[in-house]
């Protein structure tokens, strides 16, 4: 019979507990670390390097396609010219994504662990 740890319990009332704008913030944080990961370990084992890096940017490319989804819905309660910017920002990480899948390089992974982080820590502010 399977029990689960206390920790885990904890993680489930965390996340059932965490706002929109939290868990958006968090899963931001997890894909920015995941590819920091990947540039720390960018000299190790090569086959290693490139199932992370596929798994890096899928789960980043992941988020950002259900941000596109939600950002284009006409009852997305956000100013029309933040979704649009947030738009070409999603697009430029579409962009930067299929680049280093055809051109793995570890500086590229630097703007998107940036912008991830930067987002993420705004979302943590209290408007």
């Amino acid at each position: 019979m399977y029990k689960r740890k206390p920790i885990d319990t904890y993680k489930g009332v965390d996340k059932a507990t965490m706002s929109g704008r939290d868990v958006e913030a968090e899963v931001l944080t997890k894909a920015a670390i995941k590819l920091k990961a990947c540039q720390d370990n960018w000299d190790k084992d090569e086959n290693e390097r490139n199932t992370g890096l596929k798994q890096a940017l899928d789960y980043n490319q992941r988020i950002w396609t259900i941000f596109q989804g939600e950002l284009a819905s006409d009852e997305n309660p956000l100013p029309v010219e933040i979704r649009r910017d947030l738009l070409r920002l999603s697009a430029f990480i579409d962009k930067r994504t299929f680049d280093i899948i055809a051109f793995p390089e570890k500086d590229k992974l630097n703007i998107l662990i940036a912008i991830n982080q930067n987002i993420a820590a705004g979302l943590r502010q209290t408007p």
